[in-house]
């Protein structure tokens, strides 16, 4: 253990030294009125890709780069760098002779880690690779803590999410991921601006948790003197914009939910929620599946993927699954032949040591059922259609069977991808299915929903058929850039305090 404690204090020690030197240097370089931090712009004329793509139009043309250095060969009186900006890396060759002797000095007393920028000429060294060979460099920010030498090695991933920054510069990869997320959302608006959506706003501080089943974040409002929710969900604010006639509308926006963390959970995600008058959750089966595939091809140029060891594949159509009929398929009970009768599922959910509450009903206990012995069997994507009316309050009613509604959600390998509804819009059905909810809420389920009277009173001026639907982007950027946990794919995750 002594020795343990010798090495990390030794480390300490060249760390201490490291960033002595660094602070040293940077006071130097202010002494002499060289102050990198006053630097306030640089004329960067190409990045690196657009180099390498344009190689034989910019050969022996001068560009000016820009970028961090991440690593250094000195050879005397020349030297190559990697110079690395936000599309790629750069090499950079240096001599004495054309920065002068000055220049020079000054030049190899910079770190890796430093960001400047090089002005030259591209060429092609004898190895083959595309570079800058530099005429003028200039120091434009001074990096005061040096990069980690091992960061790939480090078995602490906690640190990673908690100093994302260093995580991008050093971990190109991990940079792709939050491209990839960006091209995702941009196929979402492309998709749906193409097929007339508009995209709109709706309030994050809510004055009641509405839209989805979910425990919320509570706040409070100083002037108005009154507590507010952080949103669930802006399901019901979106299908007001229905009744008033907009038709078609959607949302990408953060949601809030008071809930625990897993690998597949954080506090705040991102949604896409979109509404269509005049269909229904058919329409919206169909909207999922261009959503999702056209989503692939952006990012991996194909609808087959490998997530986590896995081929799937993500062409449509997807397969389409009544959870009844998935519920009988995997556990061997038919909830069809007893529809409706709490207590004989409730005494065979008893037999098959399925844990129910004492609020539970028929409903309750078919979704149980299905998450016990279906959900981890759903590999390939497949639509789970017709819900239980009791863990669907939103959702129109099946015309042919009122204990079941027209919803669906979205699997691929076992994971819920999708949420969607043939929206009900009757308010006197509606009002009926809050006040259920409403008796949860009092009988101690945190997670059930309010009352909301405005948008009951926004029904009762008429609302069309329509459909609508929510994926949560997170998982599906999990899903095609294969990254098994939700902080692999946000940038900022939440993280406890580290002194906790």
């Amino acid at each position: 253990m002594a020795e343990h404690n010798t090495e990390v204090l030794t480390e300490m020690e060249d760390l201490s030294e490291v960033l002595r030197v660094r602070r040293e240097k940077l006071a130097a370089l202010q002494a002499e009125g060289k102050d990198p931090f006053e630097i306030t712009t640089c004329d960067r004329t190409h990045n690196s890709k657009e180099i390498v793509d344009n190689f034989e139009q910019l050969e022996n043309q001068t560009v000016t780069i820009a970028g961090r250095i991440m690593s250094w060969r000195d050879m005397g009186k020349a030297a190559f760098i990697d110079i690395r900006d936000r599309d790629g890396r750069m090499q950079v060759y240096l001599k004495i002779d054309d920065l002068g002797e000055d220049v020079w000095t000054g030049f190899k007393k910079w770190d890796i880690g430093d960001i400047a920028s090089v002005t030259g000429f591209v060429f092609r060294t004898r190895r083959g690779e595309i570079s800058v060979h530099a005429k003028e460099v200039k120091l434009l920010s001074k990096s005061l803590q040096p990069l980690p030498e091992k960061w790939h090695g480090l078995k602490d991933t906690d640190l990673r999410y908690r100093q994302r920054y260093v995580d991008l510069i050093v971990n190109p990869d991990v940079k792709q991921t939050f491209m990839s997320r960006s091209k995702i959302i941009s196929t979402f608006r492309r998709v749906l601006d193409s097929r007339g959506f508009i995209e709109v706003e709706t309030p994050i501080l809510n004055t009641i948790a509405g839209g989805a089943t979910a425990r919320p974040f509570i706040t409070h409002h100083n002037a108005l003197d009154m507590d507010l929710y952080l949103r669930i969900a802006p399901e019901l604010y979106l299908k007001r914009l229905i009744v008033g006639g907009m038709e078609r509308v959607y949302e990408i926006g953060r949601q809030f939910r008071n809930e625990g963390i897993s690998i597949k959970h954080n506090p705040e995600f991102t949604l896409c929620e979109m509404y269509q008058a005049y269909t229904d959750y058919n329409g919206m089966m169909e909207l999922t599946e261009t959503i999702v595939s056209e989503c692939c091809k952006e990012v991996n140029g194909t609808t087959q993927i490998t997530y986590q060891g896995k081929e799937i594949d993500l062409t449509a159509p997807f397969k389409r699954l009544p959870m009844l009929e998935a519920v009988k398929q995997y556990s061997g009970v038919d909830f069809n032949e007893f529809k409706g009768d709490t207590e004989k599922a409730k005494a065979i959910a008893k037999e098959r040591h399925v844990e129910t509450k004492e609020t539970d009903t028929w409903g309750d206990i078919v979704n149980l059922f299905f998450e016990t012995y279906v959900e981890e069997n759903l590999v390939q994507p497949t639509f789970i259609i017709d819900y239980p009316v009791e863990i669907s309050p939103l959702t129109k009613r099946k015309p042919d069977c009122k204990e079941l509604t027209e919803r669906f959600e979205l699997f691929i390998d076992g994971r819920e991808y999708g949420n969607a509804y043939s929206e009900l819009n009757d308010p006197i059905d509606q009002k009926g299915r809050f006040e259920r909810q409403v008796a949860l809420r009092e009988a101690g389920d945190q997670e059930a929903n309010m009352m909301d009277d405005d948008f009951i009173n926004a029904l009762e001026y008429g609302m069309p058929p329509t459909g609508g639907l929510g994926i949560g982007i997170d998982r599906l950027v999990m899903l095609l850039t294969d990254k098994a946990s939700i902080r692999d794919v946000l940038l900022f995750p939440t993280m406890k305090p580290q002194d906790k």
